[in-house]
C-alpha cells in the first residue's frame, strides 16, 4: 500500500528521512511480530488444515491411501505425512 510520507510521519522525523533519502519510495516493513504466517491472510492454511484433517479422517475409516491420493490429487507419499503428522498431534 502506497502512502504519503508527508501524511503520516511527524514533520520532524520526515525532515531526517531526507537526510538520508529523497525522491525515492521506501519500503517499510512490519514488526516480526505482527506479520502472519503463510497462507493466514488469505485462508490457505485453513483450507489445507481442513482438508488434512478430512484425510485423516477417510483414512481412519478405512478408506485407502489409493483412494485418498485420487480424490486429493496428492502423491502417496503426501498423504502418508499427512496422516503420520496427525498421530504425532
Amino acid at each position: 500500500m502506497y502512502v504519503k510520507a508527508e501524511d503520516v510521519l511527524p514533520e520532524a522525523l520526515l525532515e531526517e528521512i531526507q537526510e538520508y533519502v529523497q525522491g525515492v519510495e521506501i519500503y517499510i516493513p512490519k514488526k516480526p511480530e505482527t506479520k502472519l504466517g503463510w497462507g493466514e491472510l488469505n485462508g490457505t492454511r485453513r483450507l489445507i488444515r481442513r482438508r488434512n484433517q478430512e484425510i485423516v479422517q477417510r483414512y481412519n475409516k478405512g478408506e485407502s491411501i489409493a483412494s485418498l491420493m485420487e480424490s486429493y490429487h496428492l502423491s502417496y507419499d503426501s498423504i502418508r505425512k499427512i496422516i503420520s503428522a496427525n498421530r504425532k498431534e
